[in-house]
């Protein structure tokens, strides 16, 4: 493998460098282009391999593809495991001082160190041990208080040391789980799911290629940004426990503020292992990787579609050509296809980072980064299950932390619980997701929702004009009795009030009436109707119709 620098950018090709090399000046950097001699494009760990655009397959319903699935495989266990890796929050690398934002110009957050230069030496940020350590109390780890740095070897062009500093024989966490809900439509139930282990690691570079795949590019701007992979153990049996397991890792490092966890940007990636082995069968079958999965329905969708082949080719009496390789999941075509065979552990040749001291916790640390933690997903399903709301509430709220967190200070203003549930749920998420805001982006403040609650409850407003307030809030802030005293939105309850206004609109509306009294009651909504019009929506609704009944079914 060859390199070649050039002012912050490095450029590798197969084998040897083309003659036709072009160095070309771009936005003030300079890049080296190279053309390859072979057709086949160079793999890479943490390579976004162009794929060719596959003919689009019609996607069907999970519930319907959990279903199909479970028909094909119905003699056969899938045995499932997954390896999450996650991005951590912090202001610089892992072992430098420089930052890392998302979407930056190529190689403009690099230094000797992330480069792999010679004489460039690691100084690990202590950042990464604080986030190791509360995700690891978090999924229920046993901590290893003297753990150790690896040096992983293998050779790409994104990874400019031709190794990674990562953890090997002993971890920062072993021997954890995690708890978590399944959605209703997919029959509901509560699973935990075994963690093997925790390390810490640094992130490899990106390969951007070419249109036409002649040539690539390498940013640096990732390499050395930090990492703690997830290991689970194979308990996840379907394509929907693996994916909502993926859900509530991404809900647990969101929670504890880790990382942001977004797939999207490569904050959150994973790795599927699958095997199928017939039922009864203790021994485990050949296991398959799936990589290219960036999103929790991907996830899904690419382990049914390897339990399907995998269970096909047994089925067939071909199950020997199941072998243990690395396979990559197409969006476009919703299958998997080979990428490489799966390299063991001898191919990387670890051994102890000698750049790197051995990272050492005591009790008084693990203790006071325990009490920081705040109240977790499970634990917040629970207490919101306490409170007596349904399980479809409960995922809803506990979903989003920050969701949790503006329920949780309504309903501390005094707000009663299934009110403020069915407001956030309802009127409240169709508007951000119409105007595409987070809650925190609204301008509705917990403690207004409250007061809108209490209003409608109290009967100082209706329903209705509740909701009028609560758009005007929502987009332009404000408070509650503020809104009421400015618009004059005060509820008519008075009895004679509303008397009057009913006897006027039956009088103004005889040919209605005659109906009516003829048998044609649903007429009764129309005279509604035509008070509330009258009262500009503030007429008691409770009032109005008793009163309206009364009049409606008076004897001329």
């Amino acid at each position: 493998m060859a390199f070649t620098l050039f002012r912050n950018v490095i450029q590798a090709q197969p084998l040897f460098l083309h003659s036709s090399a072009l160095l070309r000046r771009k936005n003030g950097v300079l890049y080296c282009t190279m053309k390859s001699t072979s057709q086949s494009q160079t793999q890479t760990a943490t390579e976004e391999k162009q794929q060719q655009k596959s003919p689009q397959k019609v996607k069907v319903s999970p519930q319907k593809q959990m279903k199909e699935v479970s028909k094909i495989a119905a003699d056969y266990e899938a045995v499932i495991g997954i390896e999450t890796h996650v991005q951590l929050s912090t202001l610089t690398k892992a072992f430098c001082s420089c930052p890392y934002s998302y979407g930056a110009q190529p190689n403009t957050c690099i230094c000797p160190v992330c480069m792999g230069l010679p004489g460039a030496l690691p100084v690990l940020n202590s950042r990464v041990i604080e986030c190791a350590v509360k995700l690891a109390l978090a999924l229920n780890c046993k901590l290893s208080f003297s753990s150790k740095f690896d040096r992983k070897q293998y050779f790409y062009p994104d990874l400019p040391k031709g190794y990674q500093i990562s953890q090997f024989d002993i971890p920062i966490a072993t021997g954890g789980s995690i708890d978590l809900d399944l959605p209703l439509e997919f029959g509901g139930g509560h699973r935990r799911f075994g963690i093997t282990r925790i390390h810490m690691e640094e992130d490899a570079g990106k390969l951007m290629h070419s249109g036409n795949g002649s040539y690539s590019l390498v940013d640096l701007n990732r390499a050395g940004v930090p990492l703690l992979e997830i290991v689970s153990e194979p308990d996840m049996r379907t394509g929907i426990e693996a994916s909502e397991y993926a859900a509530e890792l991404q809900r647990v490092v969101r929670y504890l503020g880790v990382g942001n966890g977004n797939m999207q940007e490569g904050s959150l990636r994973c790795d599927v292992n699958v095997s199928v082995r017939p039922i009864g069968q203790a021994e485990f079958g050949t296991k398959v990787e799936i990589k290219n999965l960036n999103s929790f329905s991907s996830i899904n969708r690419a382990i049914d579609f390897e339990i399907s082949r995998q269970v096909n080719l047994h089925n067939q009496g071909q199950q020997d050509s199941i072998v243990q390789e690395t396979r990559l999941w197409e969006e476009g075509a919703q299958k998997t296809v080979t990428m490489r065979k799966k390299e063991g552990l001898a191919d990387y040749r670890y051994f102890p980072e000698p750049d790197l001291p051995e990272v050492v916790l005591t009790k008084d640390y693990v203790d006071s980064v325990g009490k920081s933690l705040p109240e977790l997903p499970e634990a917040k399903r629970r207490r919101y299950e306490e409170m007596g709301l349904s399980m479809q509430d409960v995922l809803f709220l506990a979903n989003d932390i920050t969701v949790a967190d503006f329920f949780d200070a309504t309903i501390q203003k005094g707000a009663d619980v299934k009110l403020a549930a069915n407001w956030i749920m309802g009127d409240i998420a169709a508007y951000m997701k119409n105007e595409k805001l987070s809650i925190i982006d609204i301008k509705l403040v917990p403690h207004e929702l409250a007061e809108l609650i209490a209003s409608i409850k109290s009967g100082t407003i209706s329903g209705k004009i509740g909701k009028e307030i609560l758009f005007e809030l929502l987009a332009k802030g404000g408070t509650v009795k503020g809104l009421i005293e400015e618009k004059d939105l005060v509820q008519i309850t008075d009895l004679g009030d509303i008397e009057k206004m009913v006897d006027k609109v039956i009088a103004e509306n005889p040919k209605q009436l005659e109906q009516y009294r003829s048998g044609k009651t649903k007429l009764q909504g129309y005279f509604a109707g035509q008070v509330m019009k009258a009262s500009k929506g503030k007429a008691n609704p409770g009032v109005l119709n008793k009163v309206l009944v009364e009049k409606l079914n008076a004897k001329v």
